[in-house]
């Protein structure tokens, strides 16, 4: 493909047939295809575009099947009995569709205000339509009940951003960039499964030399391929980061200069990580010290090196602070603004990237501007030609949305376009029982997915080839999608579907459906914002093969590289935050003993609304599988194949048993892309980020049953074996979590690193329960003589059936004195351990017996009358 290839091309011998210069409809790749339709079928080759470069996926090649599926929807959809979704969906003409869902939108608003109409939006509208939407909702309906299923996805990372660099673009850099790093750093993270295409950069890289470090609780095909695999626990990613940095400050690896010159806050993030030694991280995350050291020293010692994280590392109720942990160590390294080097985020959806920077999120407007702000208002009300008083303010953010449809203050009218949050959502049952109590429910989309099946009115929309408009890549590259070839008879696209509701809400002289139109005034609207189009047109996009934002005039080159000189900040300089590990939401117990983490896998796509009705795509993974370690599967009664049933306090799904060695002994791995009795996000954990929202998709605690050996349909569960759905509870204000304490002092650790990567090390499974006593607290000395208790935290009670020993204690002492940690049983001290004034010890403890169920154990410190500081402590114990 040049860069002055012509949008569509006549060819062939049908007078409408065509060839057009388009992108694939799956991934943030948006790899460029070239289609050959407007006769079907439609057919496509892979382009010569510059994230691709004529590589395509599975996924891609296989697109076009969907265009003529039998199941594709052509006609709008109602209730045969009006207000009765227990009866059919029939065909009807679009004005009586359109009528019944004006109708309920005047009838709800006029009945419960305006925020009880709300609208749900998807990662793979395109620019144009999602900048509609967010319009629509503000303008035509005047809810402030708008957000979108990119909150499920890119939130954390965007928050995390956003505060430690004024600007959330997923990859400041090219992806070129990642050929040219010398060491590149992947955090939860698997490209060559997600997407393949991309994954040429990778091989390009490993092929002149680059050493590549994956961290993955499983041993995906990105690890595989990589120098060292680090294996940790799920939700301890962070501790992960932390202990780097801790390493890096400790071995004089930060670039000292440069965290002068271009930053703020690394004082409070040096003692931050003081409590983060990497025997400690180890025992927290399973990332053997030796690995730890020799990812710290080749990121230090790289000419390049990019960190880059993903869902893996992000989809956490610490998801924010997750990324930000990556960031100041990123930042400590001096790598953001570096040609070849830097932090970044893989974005997921087709339109990840550009579908949240212009208006679908709930505190959102176009160009990154903030709802809130009365100049940003006030702008984006000038653009579209209303008083900025009858703009609302910010609303809740996605599963806050959801979980209270139908309830008093709720939404009660409900707009979705292109999501099915039936199955993406977390707690996917307790969010279908919400979509139940609705009063009424649109759905626009191209098939009957799970979502639509529970909707009164369902609109057929048109697909990826069937219409025009831009996309954002991972990159921030914006890209055209053009119109291949003319949707069937009856389907409209959701520009023309906002146009004309709009029309009928009374506010129709303010949109438009033509793409060219909006996007022009999109770029006016995000004009001197964060995310500035107003220099991208159309014509632009054709001759340069996509144009990089922020791209503020006509004449302006764009930005392919972000941060080279000042940070997107008041004051030009990077923000390190303090952050600190905080345990899962839920941990494994005796109810439900495991880890349940999911993802994604090669052959299917986000809700598999799509890629479940491809045929090819279905031949290469027809059924969901479940991953388990060998010794799990043994340990459970589980062969290959078998059937088995996963269990957390949401839910129970079924899945066919995939036995491998690439998973650690207490994770299970399940792909998120089925619905019905296989939805693993029936299963997933709603607990949200206190910053962006975001749920902890990627760890819950959940037990593993054996149901039946191989089928080649998998049942669903027992309709009364599933746990009722808990009920709405109104989600208070949230608050960032508070960090904890910290000395002042760093306690070093010795050691020099080995020179190679050696071959990635098995996390051993864990035959009995580690517990520790630890944190950093505050002291007042009474005399040496006057030990006493130091906080009830450091108190422990052996459980009744149990037995426990004590394995070591680990202590710092920031005072100038010398001070006493005492290791008290049943009130009786056992062991004194002296720490020296600004020191630390390290104690393996084999001198106490075994302790019975019932035993208390307690530590307690003494120190000079009046003497004050803050102690370390760490005590060890393994329970059996």
């Amino acid at each position: 493909m040049t860069a002055t290839a012509l949008p569509g091309v006549l060819a062939g011998v049908g007078p409408r047939t065509r060839t057009t210069q388009t992108h694939c409809p799956y991934c943030s790749l948006q790899c460029g295809v070239t289609m050959t339709g407007g006769d079907r079928p439609a057919t496509l080759q892979p382009a010569d575009f510059p994230t691709n470069r004529g590589g395509l996926c599975s996924k891609g090649w296989s697109a076009p099947e969907l265009l003529d599926h039998p199941e594709r929807l052509t006609r709008p959809l109602v209730r045969a009995v009006p207000g009765d979704r227990s009866s059919a969906l029939v065909e009807t003409t679009w004005d009586a569709a359109l009528d019944r869902v004006v109708e309920a939108i005047g009838r709800t608003q006029a009945e419960h205000g305006r925020d009880a109409v709300g609208c749900f939006g998807g990662g793979g509208l395109t620019n144009e339509q999602a900048y509609q939407f967010g319009k629509f909702a503000r303008v035509a309906l005047r809810t402030s009940r708008i957000d979108y299923n990119g909150r499920f996805c890119m939130s954390s990372a965007a928050g995390a951003a956003n505060r430690a660099f004024g600007l959330d673009r997923g990859m400041p850099f090219p992806l070129a960039d990642v050929a040219a790093a010398d060491v590149v750093v992947l955090v939860g993270s698997n490209p060559a499964d997600t997407m393949p295409p991309a994954m040429q950069w990778f091989d390009e890289g490993r092929a002149r030399g680059a050493q590549h470090v994956v961290v993955d609780p499983r041993r995906t095909a990105t690890a595989r391929n990589a120098a060292l695999h680090l294996q940790p626990l799920p939700g301890t990613d962070l501790a992960l980061a932390n202990g780097l940095l801790h390493v890096a400050i400790a071995e004089g690896l930060v670039d000292e200069q440069y965290v002068a010159a271009r930053t703020t806050g690394f004082e409070q993030v040096r003692e931050g990580v003081t409590a983060y030694w990497p025997d400690r991280v180890e025992r927290l995350t399973g990332v053997p010290v030796a690995d730890q050291r020799r990812t710290v020293f080749a990121l230090a010692r790289a000419g390049r090196a990019i960190v880059l994280t993903a869902r893996g590392a992000e989809q956490h109720r610490s998801g924010t602070d997750t990324a930000q942990a990556w960031i100041n160590l990123a930042l400590a390294l001096g790598l953001p603004g570096r040609e070849g080097s830097g932090w970044a985020t893989v974005t997921g959806q087709g339109n990840g990237q550009g579908g949240r920077e212009h208006g679908q999120k709930a505190d959102q407007l176009p160009g990154y501007r903030r709802l809130a702000d009365p100049a940003a208002r006030a702008h984006v009300a000038a653009v579209w030609g209303v008083d900025p008083d009858d703009l609302p303010q910010p609303g809740p953010s996605a599963f806050e949305l959801l979980d209270a449809l139908g309830t008093d203050g709720g939404v009660r009218t409900l707009l979705v376009l292109a999501s099915n949050v039936a199955v993406s959502a977390p707690d996917a049952r307790r969010v279908m029982s919400r979509l139940a109590d609705l009063d009424f429910l649109v759905v626009s989309d191209f098939f009957l997915s799970e979502t639509a099946e529970l909707a009164d009115v369902v609109l057929p929309s048109a697909m990826w080839a069937e219409e025009d408009g831009t996309m954002t890549n991972l990159e921030g590259r914006v890209v055209r999608r053009r119109r291949a070839l003319d949707p069937p008879d009856g389907v409209r696209d959701d520009l023309q579907l906002l146009a004309e509701l709009a029309g009928r809400l009374g506010a129709g002289h303010l949109f438009s459906a033509d793409p060219e139109t909006v996007f022009a005034e999109l770029g006016r609207a995000s004009a001197g914002g964060a995310a500035d189009y107003s220099g991208i047109s159309y014509r632009r996009i054709d001759e340069e093969q996509g144009v990089f934002w922020p791209c503020p005039a006509p004449d302006h080159p764009g930005t392919p590289r972000l941060f080279t000189e000042r940070f997107a900040t008041p004051d030009g300089r990077a923000r390190f935050v303090r952050v600190e590990h905080v345990e899962a939401n839920e941990r494994p117990d005796r109810d439900y003993p495991y880890v349940l983490t999911t993802g994604r896998v090669l052959a299917q796509y986000q809700s598999g609304t799509q890629t479940r009705r491809t045929r090819s795509l279905q031949l290469v993974a027809p059924l969901p599988r479940a991953e388990l370690h060998p010794d799990l599967a043994r340990r459970l009664g589980i062969g290959p194949d078998d059937v088995v049933e996963l269990a957390t306090r949401r839910g129970r799904a079924r899945f066919s048993a995939l036995l491998t060695d690439d998973i650690r002994p207490d994770v299970v791995f399940a792909p998120f892309h089925w619905g019905g009795g296989s939805s693993a996000n029936a299963l997933t954990d709603p607990a949200l980020d206190p910053t962006s929202g975001m749920p902890a998709f990627k760890v819950c605690a959940v037990a593993v049953t054996r149901v039946a050996g191989p089928v080649e349909r998998l049942p669903a569960p027992e309709a009364a074996t599933q746990p009722g759905t808990s009920p709405h509870t109104p989600t208070p204000a949230r608050t960032p979590l508070p960090p904890s304490r910290t000395p002042n002092r760093l306690y070093r650790d010795k050691g020099s690193p080995e020179p190679a990567f050696p071959a990635p090390r098995r996390t051993p499974r864990v035959k009995s329960t580690p517990r520790f006593l630890q944190g950093v607290y505050p002291i007042t000395g009474e005399g040496l003589d006057e030990p006493g208790p130091v906080d009830p935290a450091l108190r422990y009670t052996v459980p009744a059936g149990a037995a426990a020993q004590a394995l070591y204690f680990r202590g710092g002492n920031s005072t100038e004195h010398l001070v006493y940690v005492l290791l008290v049983r049943d009130g009786v001290p056992v062991r004194w351990f002296p720490i020296g004034a600004k020191n630390e010890v390290h104690v393996p403890l084999r001198v106490v017996e075994d302790m019975p169920g019932g035993t208390v154990v307690e530590l307690q410190a003494a120190a000079p009358i009046g003497v004050t500081g803050e102690l370390v402590v760490d005590l060890g114990l393994v329970e059996v």
